[in-house]
């Protein structure tokens, strides 16, 4: 489950590019904070937490326990925006989480024992279809990552969603119920069979050893 931090947060007044300028003129990032069945509230960040947050990574399956001004809410990060020249961040979108409430996040794909994957040792190449996999998800349960084991995989092989164990309550949102994930492609040069490898270094029948 992905770990919950303590974010403080100020109420600021006025909204439009003039007051988000503003706002940034003061050293803080404008944010607003919306769902939950409530009138969405424009609030501030401090501009190096938030950048330091931001580029640890993980920013947006965080879920934050924001202190507005002593009021305490709980959300998660569904957007931010970057300066495009100084790559400092801009805005910051949360979302109210209520109890019980559901979202839709991208859970990144962790792959392991690449050694234990015949395939991959004999030249193979792992193609990727999915780095992260969009998924329905609890809010108090929003994993940091699937693991997708390629252990025992071969050539033309393929991994699909299945052989995938998901944490409880969460749902991929791609309609087909069992996508393929990944694929492991023989070299493009082609690759001797195992036997065949064998057969070829076994020296003849009668022959000299």
């Amino acid at each position: 489950m992905a770990e919950m931090k303590t974010l403080a947060a100020t109420v600021r007044s006025g909204t439009g590019k003039g007051a988000a300028r503003s706002v940034r003129r003061e050293g803080r990032i404008p944010a607003v904070l919306y769902g939950g069945g409530e009138a969405p509230l424009p609030i501030s960040l401090d501009k190096k937490i938030t950048s330091q947050l931001i580029f640890a990574g993980h920013f947006l399956t965080t879920i934050f326990e924001l202190d507005i001004d002593g009021k305490k809410e709980r959300a998660i990060p569904r957007d931010y925006q970057l300066d495009v020249v100084k790559d400092f961040p801009l805005h910051v979108d949360f979302l109210r989480l209520k109890p019980g409430s559901r979202l839709k996040v991208n859970v990144p794909v962790h792959f392991i024992n690449q050694d234990a994957a015949p395939g991959i040792k004999r030249g193979g190449s792992l193609n990727i279809v999915y780095h992260t996999v969009e998924m329905w998800v609890p809010a108090d349960n929003i994993p940091e990552a699937i693991t997708a084991d390629l252990a025992g995989m071969d050539f033309n092989d393929s991994l699909h969603i299945s052989a995938i164990p998901l944490p409880e309550g969460c749902k991929p949102t791609n309609p087909d119920k069992n996508f393929t994930v990944a694929s492991l492609a023989p070299p493009a040069g082609g690759a001797e069979e195992p036997a065949a490898a064998a057969a070829a270094a076994a020296p003849a029948k009668g022959g000299k050893k």
